[in-house]
Parts: structure tokens; sequence; C-alpha cells
């Protein structure tokens, strides 16, 4: 059989205050055993676990992985308004006048992720 992914790893400064973000961002929850202060904290959500590490040095270069986000209940441009009210930072826009395309966000710690259109969005526009 073959593996399966069990968590995406993060390393960050302050692993409970970026949990948080994501763990509101993902509308997930911390783990129970973790408290602020802690090394290591963990989100679960529906879509995957999220487990941030802390580590001595910052971040210094573009992510070679990140996130895509496809909101399930809101549209593209809500969740990326809730997100930014949530910490994050729009770094880039991608959306296209067809509706196509993505937002490019960072998180309190910088790292970059994407909302894409919900899948509603895609089947109004046609597109995968």
């Amino acid at each position: 059989m073959a593996s399966l992914v069990r968590h995406v790893t993060i390393d960050c400064a302050d692993p409970y205050a970026l949990a948080g973000f994501w763990a509101e961002a993902l509308e997930g929850t911390l783990g129970e055993d973790d408290n602020p202060g802690d090394d290591e904290v963990l989100v679960e959500s529906a879509g995957a676990g999220l487990l941030f590490i802390r580590v001595p040095e910052g971040k210094s270069a573009k992510n070679r992985v990140h996130l895509d986000l496809q909101p399930q209940d809101r549209g593209r441009d809500e969740e990326v308004a809730r997100l930014v009210v949530l910490g994050a930072t729009v770094l880039a826009d991608r959306r296209t006048p067809d509706g196509r395309g993505w937002v490019t966000l960072a998180d309190p710690e910088g790292n970059e992720f994407c909302v894409e259109r919900s899948q509603a969005e895609r089947a109004a526009t046609g597109g995968a």
C-alpha cells in the first residue's frame, strides 16, 4: 500500500500564533494539548492536517511548496477578504476578466498560499 500524507509541516517562529491563524482560515481546530509557547502545534481540518514546528531561522526565500485553498461555502473574493481580516496579506492578484485565476497571499509569517475559485464559481464559468 502507498504512503499517505499525514500532515503538511510548516517551519515557523511562533507555532501557536501561526497555527491560530490557520485554524481560523481553515475553520479547523488546534490540537487539544497545544498551548502558547509549544514548539509543535497541530491544526486539524476537514481538508488536511497542518503541523507547525518552531525553527530558529526566519523565512528567507519563496516557498517551494504552498497550499491552494478552494472556498467551500463562499466565493473566492469573499474568502480573500476574510483571510485578509484574519491577518493575511495579498501578494499578487492573478484573477482574469473571465473569472479564472487565483489570488496569492501570505500568512502572518510570510508563507505564500493561493485562493482559487470555489466549485460553484468554476461551474458557473464552465471552467476547470
